[in-house]
């Protein structure tokens, strides 16, 4: 597999897992109980996102770890890969 490729399967696996991690240990203004003049009540009390970016990184690299080693030990044929893409055979 091209090295462009691995990247780009990494690349995707990082953004589903930090759509997944963004809601973990957010609350909103108006649950905190101090909302902020002027924002809106819906709006996070506090943001950690440094946080957020390093679970995701972390998850999204075990998974990636994971789904690579399944591909390269051929647990998953490749002649089946190509039957649920769509993809056309030879």
């Amino acid at each position: 597999m091209a090295v462009t490729t691995i990247l780009a399967i990494y690349f995707i696996t990082w953004w589903v897992v930090l759509f997944a991690v963004l809601p973990w240990g957010a609350y909103s203004q108006d649950e905190s109980g101090e909302v902020t003049p002027g924002t809106d009540p819906g709006a996070p009390a506090v943001h950690r996102v440094w946080i957020k970016l390093i679970w995701t990184t972390i998850i999204a690299s075990v998974l990636f770890a994971t789904l690579a080693g399944v591909y390269k030990a051929g647990l998953i044929p490749t002649d089946y890969l190509m039957a649920i893409s769509g993809s056309p055979r030879h």
